[in-house]
């Protein structure tokens, strides 16, 4: 393997973990199973504030560079560059 494709490798392994981080931090819409068990008291459930746009941002900017990476990858295992 090349330098290039480990890199590559490591780097699609730390942005997966922390887009799941990221996931995992949003908050929730409501309506799914939490509502059930009494999650469905909270308040300003449609309201976003600054914290929650940056969070949103940061999660989609991670998930393009998590998809860039991912096609490189591939693109790179197709033409045997690595």
């Amino acid at each position: 393997m090349t330098a290039l494709k480990i890199t590559l490798e490591v780097v699609i392994v730390v942005l997966s973990c922390l887009l799941t981080l990221l996931i995992l931090m949003h908050k929730g819409k409501g309506g799914g199973l939490s509502d059930m068990f009494g999650g469905g008291l909270t308040q300003n459930a449609g309201t976003s504030g600054v914290a929650e746009k940056n969070l949103n941002r940061w999660t989609v900017i991670i998930a393009l560079l998590w998809v860039a990476v991912a096609i490189g990858l591939d693109l790179m295992t197709k033409f045997n560059l690595g």
